[in-house]
């Protein structure tokens, strides 16, 4: 099924208003990355305690941090969900994981107890901890594990391709997790461990959507002679095109039921919410990013020719 049929669109041409789109994205991130002084990294990371807890009515975020207020903890993190009558409670801890379990039970015993009319319902109280040994250590391999999923893209790609193709398929990989991680910054979204399996989703996702074209690519320059290869590269994102959108469209709307119907502060919304980001810059880089800088080495390699 085709859903876009014999396009002709000069999208090299626009590439100049593609990088310069993303130029302006990637800055915005980076300095809503510096305001913030870097990711806001969960418990996951950074260590503490997590309650997520459901109430017998809705409750504010003023109610909560006044009665959490009393036992002397300010500086928590609350997010309410309204519409399920839920709320979650963050709290950073950075000593023993026998005092975070004990954290724990008095935010809990607390919710449960309640105030004014409300109160956290029997049962529907969980908490999660992390030592902070064990959050740097959770967070260096989430760093590691996104670094080195690019080396053996980039090694596979050169393989498979050639190194230039390569080249164009990591520097899109890169501007999509930048992008992505930008935007979880500037809405102040946390980023745990289901965000990190996000951002890989977002670089297997990527790359399926760049490899397609490439091989379109190799094939129309196998097949087209005679033919500018900036001709052959716009013929094969057109010819790529409506499998792109369909495939986008799909994934797109699935990720964003997922979002709408999940809780704001639930980590699946903040993994839809990093996928319908990155399906977003994922399609448009394989278009506007990726191929340009297959073009752009061309030309280069063509004047060293020369």
């Amino acid at each position: 099924m085709e859903l876009i049929k014999n396009t002709h669109i000069d999208f090299l041409t626009k590439r100049r208003t593609g990088f310069l789109l993303s130029a302006v994205l990637i800055i915005i991130g980076l300095v809503s990355l510096t305001l913030h002084q870097g990711p806001n990294f969960g418990i996951d990371f950074r260590g503490g305690v997590k309650i997520h807890a459901k109430f017998n009515r809705v409750v504010t975020e003023g109610e909560l941090k006044s009665k959490l207020t009393q036992l002397g903890y300010d500086r928590i993190k609350i997010q309410v969900d309204a519409a399920r009558q839920e709320a979650s409670v963050d709290i950073g801890y950075s000593k023993t994981f026998e005092s975070q379990r004990s954290v724990g039970r008095i935010l809990s015993d607390a919710l449960l107890e309640g105030d004014a009319g409300w109160h956290a319902v029997s049962g529907g109280v969980s908490v999660n901890g992390v030592g902070p040994s064990v959050g740097k250590d959770l967070k260096w391999a989430a760093l590691w594990s996104v670094l080195w999923s690019i080396v053996i893209l980039l090694l596979y790609i050169s393989w498979r391709f050639e190194f230039r193709f390569a080249i164009g398929a990591i520097v899109a990989l890169i501007h999509d997790v930048l992008i992505t991680l930008g935007v979880f910054s500037v809405f102040e979204k946390e980023i745990n461990l289901p965000t990190v399996a996000a951002f890989l989703t977002i670089i297997g996702y990527s790359l399926n959507d760049t490899i397609v074209v490439f091989d379109r690519i190799r094939e129309n320059a196998n097949f087209l002679k005679g033919v500018s290869y900036a001709e052959i590269i716009n013929k094969s994102i057109n010819q790529s095109l409506s499998r792109t959108v369909i495939t986008s469209l799909t994934t797109f709307f699935v990720v964003l039921t997922i979002f709408v119907l999940t809780g704001s502060g639930s980590e699946i919304n903040t993994f839809a919410l990093a996928l319908i980001v990155g399906v977003i810059v994922g399609t448009y880089s394989s278009i506007f990013i990726a191929s340009p800088i297959i073009h752009i080495w061309h030309l280069k390699t063509q004047q060293r020719a020369a």
